[in-house]
């Protein structure tokens, strides 16, 4: 009987705790009315709990009997259905926090302090009205149970995905020792046309007053010229990385590529001093295979003309990249045993009642989220979208 009841009330809570909060009243900004000085933030209140023993009461709820015989015997005893209460301790609370929400927090404690006793006392009343005697009461229990079985699965799939080995992380290291490659790189960047040609075109384009024949005349002639300017370019660049294989100053050889495309903007940045193969886009990938002081072939795509040389290349180590590893390994495992999970079996809808079909997952009841990974923070991560195509910032790195 006792843990019938603990679970009516640990369902019951959830379903509280799904309520959504009202909306603050009109005019009234953060508790504040307009015209009113702000107050200044309060500080947090010291945690003493830890000094609070774990069968120490933390919650007593007067009027309320932990069970339903129990009221049964104090009224056959003669005394007031008010001399009941329920004691939660510390140990008892924080054992319902956890299966609720995995963490115990102060922010946890008070919600569920504040919705805990509702629970409990509505509850009870409800069970002295026979409400949990009713189909609808066993079947609303049933889909709960089943809510909080698959709230504990996925807990436990996530929980095994994080249980990586330290030799899975060892082997996956050595089998992609590439990727764990850093380099020191200059970039070299060419427009692939001259800013003032495109203006050019802009302000031809105005005129309205042309007849269509010469209006095609004129978009062939500038055709023309922006295919002219865009072979310059083409040519300008192909100068400078032989210039740059030679030994030129790339900071220089990037100052003569703006101005000879007109560029008014500030000279960017050419040194890259901390790059990984997932750091440039991957048509400009061969730049990895690339020797410590070589220069690349010039690399063009829709944003211009790329030329990198190799300062350096290090290899990062197994600890500087150990937290990465795991946090990859941990994804890639969540989504296979989910995969696996969601492939065990499959959904027959009757048409016929269900127009148009359903979608299990569009249109489920409010679910339990579980937080999402968080994305890799160790030593050696870095973000894995390469940079758009287009001429790079003053300070790219």
């Amino acid at each position: 009987m006792r843990k019938s009841w603990l679970m009516c009330v640990l369902l019951g809570t959830l379903a509280w705790g799904q309520a959504a909060p009202s909306a603050p009243s009109k005019g009234i900004v953060g508790n504040v009315r307009p015209g009113e000085p702000t107050p200044q933030a309060a500080q947090a209140p010291v945690d003493n709990s830890a000094s609070v023993p774990d069968d120490a009461a933390v919650i007593t709820i007067i009027g309320v009997c932990p069970e339903q015989t129990a009221v049964a015997s104090a009224a056959a005893a003669g005394a007031p259905a008010a001399d009941c209460k329920t004691v939660i301790t510390k140990a008892q609370f924080e054992a319902m926090l956890t299966a609720l929400a995995g963490k115990v927090t102060p922010q946890g404690k008070r919600q569920l302090a504040n919705n805990l006793p509702k629970s409990i006392g509505v509850s009870s009343e409800a069970k002295k009205q026979g409400l949990d005697k009713t189909p609808q009461f066993d079947l609303a229990l049933s889909y709960w149970k089943m809510q909080v079985l698959a709230k504990q699965l996925m807990d436990k799939i996530a929980a095994d995905a994080a249980n990586v080995p330290q030799e899975e992380i060892e082997k996956y290291y050595q089998a992609h020792l590439d990727d764990y490659s850093q380099f020191n790189l200059d970039r070299l960047f060419v427009p692939r046309t001259k800013q003032g040609e495109a203006a050019a075109k802009m302000d031809n384009d105005k005129d309205e007053k042309l007849s269509d024949d010469a209006k095609k005349a004129k978009e062939t002639e500038e055709k023309m010229k922006q295919d002219e300017a865009e072979q310059a370019m083409t040519k300008l660049a192909e100068s400078l990385r032989t210039r740059a294989a030679a030994g030129e100053d790339i900071v220089k050889l990037q100052k003569e590529a703006f101005a000879e495309a007109g560029m008014k903007i500030e000279t960017p940045s050419v040194n890259l001093p901390s790059v990984r193969r997932t750091g440039l886009p991957q048509g400009q990938s061969a730049v990895f295979d690339l020797k410590a002081g070589e220069v690349s072939q010039v690399i063009t795509d829709a944003g211009g003309h790329y030329i990198y040389k190799v300062n350096s290349k290090t290899q990062l180590t197994l600890e500087q990249v150990t937290t990465e590893i795991h946090n990859k390994l941990q994804t890639e495992r969540n989504r296979e045993m989910n995969e696996a999970l969601n492939n065990s079996f499959k959904v027959e809808t009757n048409e016929t009642y269900f127009p148009g079909g359903v979608n299990p997952a569009a249109g489920a009841p409010p679910r339990m989220q579980r937080p999402r990974p968080m994305p890799p923070t160790g030593p050696g991560a870095q973000p894995q979208t390469p940079p758009p195509a287009q001429p790079p910032a003053a300070k790219p790195n």
